[in-house]
């Protein structure tokens, strides 16, 4: 089991939305230092992290947080972008970019600091994916979602023997500024943030956080017109 209490963490995208609700929960149960990433590290407001810059695209960025983090026993990588580009319509440049964020964005983050992890006893890894993971209604962000849960189970099998446990976080819309558009239900930041941390402790390897994901996830196995009714239109 990975323990929290105690602990050290680095959560990327911690200034607001999930992010910041994960800061907030990992110091309820007792980790004793948390690195909350931004592009503005001043937008970071719990008053017991410690903020740092970061932009995730960036390997100097990248680089530089990682040094600064050299104690870090669990990465969170949860910071993340939504264009949503459509494969034909939009501009290719605008699908590259989502995956530079979603995909190679947590990739060089966790490749600057498993050997951190791995160095101070081994820990954990949470990536944080998306229903869109499974169904792909969100083009380009479906897509970078799916590659991400991927690389998620990839890690998970080359980490295990580094003593490093791998979590891969599931969810539908959150009350966050990323889903203030969207007229549907919708799970709280704390509620995400409290099973994520619940499956950290549990060693779990994926975490469903609403209905949505656990219907979608059980539905992958059946036709694929029960997961895209419009094939059936």
């Amino acid at each position: 089991m990975t323990a929290i209490a105690g602990s050290t963490v680095l959560v990327t995208g911690g200034s607001r939305g999930i992010g910041r609700a994960l800061v907030e929960s990992l110091y309820d149960r007792g980790a004793k230092k948390v690195y909350a990433t931004a592009r503005d590290p001043r937008s970071v407001t719990h008053t017991g992290a410690v903020a740092l810059a970061l932009e995730v695209t960036d390997p100097a960025s990248v680089a530089a947080a990682a040094a600064q983090a050299q104690d870090v026993t669990i990465l969170v990588n949860n910071a993340g972008g939504s264009i949503g580009a459509s494969f034909l319509a939009s501009p290719v440049d605008d699908v590259r970019r989502e995956f530079e964020t979603n995909f190679y964005g947590p990739l060089q983050m966790t490749r600057a600091l498993v050997p951190v992890i791995e160095a101070n006893g081994g820990g954990h890894l949470l990536n944080v994916h998306s229903v869109l993971s499974w169904i792909a209604l969100a083009g380009s962000y479906s897509a970078s979602k799916a590659a991400l849960w991927s690389q998620t189970n990839s890690l998970r099998l080359e980490l295990k023997p580094r003593g490093i446990n791998v979590t891969g976080l599931h969810v539908g819309y959150v009350d966050t500024d990323l889903a203030a558009h969207v007229d549907s239900p919708k799970s709280s930041p704390h509620s995400v943030a409290e099973q994520a941390l619940d499956g950290i402790e549990s060693d779990a390897y994926e975490v469903l956080a609403d209905e949505r994901s656990r219907q979608v996830k059980a539905g992958l196995a059946a036709d694929l017109a029960a997961l895209y009714p419009q094939l059936a239109a």
